[in-house]
């Protein structure tokens, strides 16, 4: 008799076992994708180029993809966040225009902390983050351009609140990515590309960077809400980018409004994918 038992609880595990591991196959088939467009204020400053500040209109647009993965029980989200901004700039006395342009591209993992029946969730964890990007000033014949490029590990957090006002579904979120170590590329003071590519006088070029000389933070405010059958979003977007080597200083502080739509995906087998409705993703 006890053998019976033994074996069926066995047979019992091995059966709660798999369907375990059919609903995290299950989860990492859901994805979160998001598009949106913005506009904002921009103030770029580089001593590269001019001891001057210059401000003006900024746009960006920015890609997300979020879903969850097998990792630590399946409480690990990945998420993909893809941004370009563009920057048209004057100095204070509207004498000179800068250009400014910058492509970012970063991937965190994050531990999701579930309260209060999945309305509150907290996520943390590591990140990913890699910068390209120039800025272009018309009034410098010398040298009128000054390339970015930067990257490394960091941490990035986020919080999401799901409530209702009246039977009306929201959803509102807030991310901070803050870069920690890494690397920066910058010509030295002084020196022109010229004598870094063509001559080859380069100096100390590629540079590490921490909090001491890059501090920088990038966050986001956004809320979903429905309309009919299609989720919108709407957003704030700050931007804070500095940095302080050989010699240089730089920032470009951004501060965009965001619009645009969000896409709650099943993945099949084949790469087919069906769209859900938004209550049934984990995110």
């Amino acid at each position: 008799m006890k053998r019976k038992l033994i074996t069926l609880f066995i047979a019992l595990g091995a059966v709660f076992s798999l369907y375990a591991q059919e609903d995290s196959l299950r989860a990492t088939r859901y994805v979160m994708r998001s598009t949106m467009v913005g506009v904002g204020h921009s103030n770029v400053f580089e001593t590269y180029l001019s001891p001057l500040e210059y401000s003006g209109t900024e746009v960006r647009f920015m890609h997300e993809s979020m879903r969850m993965t097998r990792m630590l029980g399946g409480n690990v989200s990945g998420q993909s966040l893809f941004q370009i901004n563009a920057s048209y700039n004057k100095n204070i006395s509207q004498t000179a225009e800068m250009y400014a342009g910058l492509v970012n591209w970063s991937y965190a993992l994050h531990y999701q902390f579930r309260m209060n029946d999945d309305k509150l969730k907290i996520l943390v964890g590591p990140m990913l983050d890699l910068n390209g990007g120039v800025v272009y000033n018309r009034r410098n014949s010398n040298n009128p351009a000054q390339a970015k490029a930067y990257g490394g590990l960091g941490a990035s957090g986020m919080v999401i609140y799901k409530f209702h006002i009246a039977r009306y579904p929201l959803t509102v979120r807030y991310q901070a990515n803050l870069p920690l170590l890494g690397v920066m590329f910058s010509p030295e003071y002084g020196e022109s590309y010229y004598e870094i590519f063509s001559l080859g006088n380069g100096g100390r070029n590629v540079l590490f960077t921490s909090l001491h000389n890059n501090p920088s933070l990038r966050q986001m405010v956004t809320l979903d809400f429905p309309i009919r059958n299609v989720v919108m979003r709407v957003g704030y977007v700050c931007d804070i980018q500095q940095a302080k080597v050989n010699n240089l200083k730089s920032h470009t502080y951004s501060h965009d409004f965001m619009i645009g739509f969000v896409r709650n995906l099943y993945l099949l087998r084949g790469k087919k994918r069906i769209s859900m409705p938004l209550k049934v993703t984990p995110f």
